[in-house]
């Protein structure tokens, strides 16, 4: 059975980084199962889980302190498990754009944690507006329901609350 790794690191921005980590990985047996990587201000960061034996990923483990100092990069790393699914949950998918302001993220994990949901992946950005220059914010997240909430409920409740925060939302099924 592959042994689980997660690795996360951040540094500043520059190409390579991807390359240089991806061989470590796979000079040591190991190989990338998931990602996120993004480019946050200056800043470059990353999460990946990483599969292999229990050797191979004992070896990349002791290989990162200096891979992490050759790089430039702040590297942590900690063991899991495969994920394990208890209740039935249904994927759906969220889009908020509004114009941008303190605590939309804060409000909008308040209303879904306060239901039982859980945030599977989220990715926000903010930019300007075309023509008027409006500072803009948009979020967009897979969510996870529990097979059991009534869904017309959920989506009316999400609605209203949306509509009291003046935001443009969409909650729709997942597509994939």
């Amino acid at each position: 059975m592959d042994n689980l790794l997660v690795i996360s690191a951040l540094g500043e921005d520059r190409p390579g980084i991807v390359n240089s980590l991806s061989a470590t990985i796979l000079e040591h047996g190991c190989s990338i199962a998931d990602s996120r990587m993004s480019v946050l201000g200056g800043e470059f960061a990353l999460i990946l889980l990483v599969t292999g034996s229990w050797d191979s990923v004992a070896k990349l483990e002791n290989a990162l302190p200096a891979a992490s100092k050759s790089l430039g990069l702040a590297v942590s790393f900690k063991h899991t498990e495969k994920r394990k699914h208890g209740a039935p949950l249904v994927p759906y998918d969220i889009e908020v754009v509004s114009m941008d302001h303190t605590g939309i993220v804060h409000d909008v994990a308040d209303f879904l944690s306060s239901r039982d949901i859980n945030i599977e992946t989220m990715d926000t950005e903010t930019y300007s507006a075309a023509h008027t220059g409006t500072p803009m914010f948009s979020l967009s997240m897979r969510i996870s329901i529990p097979g059991d909430t009534h869904i017309a409920t959920l989506r009316e409740e999400f609605t209203d609350f949306c509509d009291d925060l003046n935001l443009d939302a969409m909650m729709d099924p997942a597509k994939d």
